[in-house]
């Protein structure tokens, strides 16, 4: 495999993962975002101005566990660097376990009532910590991929990037970088909407599958400086 076929698997890999996370959190623990952290803040409004509505709590320990994940994943890393150890390796390990806490914090929880219980919360704030730790790693060591938890610049470059094909004034950059943008994006798609029906048929132990794509991932090698892009 080359290193662009690789970093094409990475980013499809990643991108679905996230959006399946994200989905996955937001039907099961009352439209918690796992990975869109600044949904979240919307939420948080919605929530205030309406007393009714579920798990304020979650929303707010959402955002510090997001940064507690972007800070383990730092620290991490930073260890890697000074062991000389494969940081990629042990930075998908850190997720996969979060994930594995999420989901069996999750599968303790169940049945989710109307009002988040310590386990649900404890479920919710670990699937947030984990992919705080997706996106702070997908930028220290990823950062050949386009982005693969936040879509808006993913959506904002494949149109820009199309518009120029179309009108005849891209060239073979303008088309590769539309496709780097794009397969993360399709990814998380489809991600999203595997999520909500695995959820839906499975319940929590649908987490099994962004897990069994970590642990797919740690086989691959470590990214070596200056590989280009997908």
């Amino acid at each position: 495999m080359t290193p662009d076929q690789r970093n094409r698997l990475r980013s499809i890999d990643m991108g679905f993962l996230a959006g399946y996370v994200d989905t996955l959190g937001f039907v099961a623990l009352f439209g918690l975002f796992t990975a869109h952290v600044t949904g979240n803040f919307v939420l948080i409004g919605v929530a205030l101005a309406d007393a009714s509505k579920a798990s304020i709590l979650l929303k707010f320990l959402a955002f510090p566990a997001f940064i507690a994940g972007i800070a383990m994943a730092r620290l991490l890393i930073l260890a890697c660097d000074k062991r000389q150890w494969p940081a990629l390796k042990l930075a998908l390990l850190l997720q996969v376990v979060l994930l594995a806490g999420f989901m069996l914090a999750g599968m303790a929880a169940a049945p989710i009532g109307d009002t988040a219980s310590a386990l649900a919360m404890a479920a919710g704030l670990l699937g947030t910590a984990a992919m705080g730790a997706h996106s702070a790693s997908s930028r220290l060591l990823l950062a050949q991929l386009a982005p693969t938890s936040m879509m808006t610049g993913n959506v904002t470059q494949v149109v820009i990037d199309s518009i120029d094909v179309l009108r005849g004034a891209g060239d073979a950059a303008t088309s590769a970088r539309c496709g780097k943008f794009f397969w993360p994006l399709l990814a998380f798609a489809i991600g999203a909407i595997a999520a909500a029906f695995a959820f839906m048929a499975f319940g929590f132990i649908a987490l099994i599958v962004p897990i069994a794509i970590l642990c797919a991932e740690m086989a691959l090698p470590e990214p070596q400086p200056g590989e280009g892009g997908a």
